[in-house]
Formats: structure tokens, sequence, C-alpha cells
């Protein structure tokens, strides 16, 4: 049994809030790239252009790529063979997150209650959500969840005998009702499978994948590819003003469900897609 501080997840959490508001995914990046040489009009072009420049200069100048910084979406493999020590995890990791927005001057959004609505100045409680897995190492993922893109996610519960031309046409009609309101172009995290709240996890849990889709299976991926598409072909553009690139990827993560069920999930996210890893 191998022993890990909560000290030590608490400084990486913290290191990893940094990192993920001041460094856009080099998937991301190369994706934006690649979209600029794909764009014909000039107004597609300097909105693409300028995203790359404002990563840039965010990257060098350690400040935040945009200033809804999210709600911090913390993830955690925890190896089978590893105890964490030393005191409460929870805690721990709200205080990585505590630390890092007082550190690196992030903007606070969380709010204590949905209704009574006090900000917590904190930007604490993060949503944390673990997986356990063999070995004895912690894997932690953290995601700084904006919401402009988050309130244009959706889910549905299919009927098991829906299909997979139904389940598209949702996905599609999910971005097309977003517009311009989620700052494309957009990265989609998809799940389906599962339970009700599964399946939104699970959509959750595709945006840390890489858009590239080196983490997806041959199905996966071509299914991925598909609907980028479509999704593409709406002419939705950057900023929702016309162009090529309404999306820059698809990640979609399945699982089993219920004979009679077939849960689908959509969880949308900006051009500012920001996540980031680290093994402890």
């Amino acid at each position: 049994m191998r022993k890990i501080d909560v000290s030590k997840i608490r400084d990486a959490v913290s290191e990893l809030c940094l990192k993920a508001n001041f460094e856009l995914r080099g998937d991301v990046l190369k994706a934006l790239k690649a979209s600029l040489k794909k764009e014909n009009g000039a107004r597609a072009k300097g909105i693409i252009k300028s995203i790359i420049d404002n990563a840039a200069f965010a990257r060098k100048k350690r400040i935040a790529i945009c200033q809804d910084t999210g709600m911090a979406v913390v993830h955690l493999e925890v190896g089978q063979d590893a105890a964490i020590v030393g005191g409460t995890l929870k805690n721990y990791i709200n205080e990585g997150v505590k630390q890092a927005y007082a550190k690196g001057y992030l903007r606070k959004s969380v709010v204590d209650h949905p209704l009574f609505r006090n900000n917590t100045n904190t930007n604490t409680p993060a949503n944390i959500f673990i997986d356990m897995v063999d070995g004895d190492r912690i894997k932690i993922s953290v995601s700084p969840k904006g919401f402009g893109s988050e309130n244009k996610s959706a889910i549905k519960m299919f009927k098991p005998t829906s299909s997979i031309e139904e389940i598209k046409e949702f996905i599609i009609d999910t971005v097309r009702k977003a517009g311009p309101d989620a700052c494309p172009p957009l990265v989609l995290g998809i799940g389906m499978g599962g339970t009700f709240e599964r399946a939104a996890y699970l959509a959750k849990k595709a945006l840390f994948k890489s858009i590239d889709g080196s983490d997806s299976d041959k199905y996966t991926k071509k299914l991925e590819r598909e609907i980028l598409r479509a999704i593409n072909s709406l002419g939705i553009g950057p900023m929702g003003l016309g162009g090529k690139t309404t999306a820059l990827g698809v990640n979609l993560l399945c699982e089993p469900t219920h004979i009679a069920g077939l849960p689908v999930a959509v969880n949308v996210s900006c051009h500012a897609t920001r996540s980031a890893k680290k093994t402890i």
C-alpha cells in the first residue's frame, strides 16, 4: 500500500488550476491553427487568429485565457492500492482550488446556493468526481468549466429503439440552439449510456479527452467525425458570425445501460476548452 499525503493532492490541484486557466491545451490549439487554414472568410479567419493570439498572450503573461475562469471540475482516478493520508480529501482539493484562484487573481464565480446566490469568494466548492482504478497512483485532471457554454448543454432520454440518426439530430440541434451564445468554435463532450446522471457525467468526462481522436476506438472515432462534419456544415462559425468552424472537436464516451433506456447527454464547451492533468 502506497501512502499519499493529501497535501500533495492539494498542491497538484492548485498547480493544475493555474495551468489550465493560463495554458490552452495543445490539441485545442492545434485544431484552431488547422481551422485557420480552412476558413475562407476574412472575418472568420480574423476571429480564429485573435483566439490563437489571445492564448499565446495568456500563456506568456500568466493570465487567464478567458474572464470566465469557470467552476473547477476535479476528476481523480485513484489507484486502489493507494492510501490517502493526512486529512480529508474533499477539504484538501477545495483548499487547492482556493489557493490557486487567489494566487492567480482568477475570477471567483461560485455561489453558495442556486437561489440565494451569495458568492463564496473562493471559487469553491469544486465539482469532484472520483473513479477507482488499478495501481497505486492518483491521476488528477482539472478543468475550469465556463458557464456561457455550460448553460447550453442538454440531456435526452431516448427510447432504446431510437436510431443513431435521431441521436445525431439531437446533438446537432443542441449546437444549433446554442448558436453564438456558447462562444464557438466549440468542443462537445457526449455521454451515452448509464443512467440519467451517469450520461451527464460521461459527457463532462469526455471533454478531458484529446479532440484528435487518439483516445477513441475505431467506431467511436468514425461517429465523432461524422457529427463534427454535420455541426460544421451549420455555418454558425467562429463567435456565431459565419464560417466553416462551428466546432473544433467532438468527444464521445459510452457505457452499458438498461434494456429500456438510452440516455444521451451533450456537454457544450467553448473555444477555451481548458484542462490539465498530473499523476502522483
